[in-house]
């Protein structure tokens, strides 16, 4: 079976960091696109960030110079380090696999989400 499984999420102040991790199993995340989506408070669920293959990356404007993704092949991992955190980060981020970009759950597999809450 295939699951995503994140942690790291919590509560944390504005300008603060967090580690989020997304725990695969069911597929190797080594030639896998993965993603990072975050769904804000009574917003929509937006794609935060992708790692191709382990390779090549892609933030949101919103987010660039603040997080990085990346992956551990060896741990079956993928991981978004969150710094410099702003309170509109607050919301749920989801881990996803094949997601194609798309909107969140649209496609691929999903985990069941962290929450992440910034105060000021």
């Amino acid at each position: 079976d295939v699951q995503l499984v994140e942690s790291g999420g919590g509560s944390v102040q504005t300008g603060g960091s967090l580690r989020l991790s997304c725990t695969v199993s069911g597929f190797s995340v080594e030639n896998s696109d993965m993603a990072w989506y975050h769904q804000a408070p009574g917003n929509e669920c937006g794609l935060v960030s992708t790692i191709i293959a382990g390779d090549a990356t892609w933030y949101a404007q919103s987010v660039k110079s603040r997080f990085t993704i990346s992956q551990d092949n060896a741990k079956n991992t993928v991981y978004l380090q969150m710094n410099s955190l702003k309170p509109e980060d607050t919301g749920v981020y989801y881990c996803a696999a094949d997601s194609n970009g798309g909107s969140c759950f649209d496609y691929g597999y999903w985990g069941q989400g962290t929450q992440v809450t910034v105060s000021t």
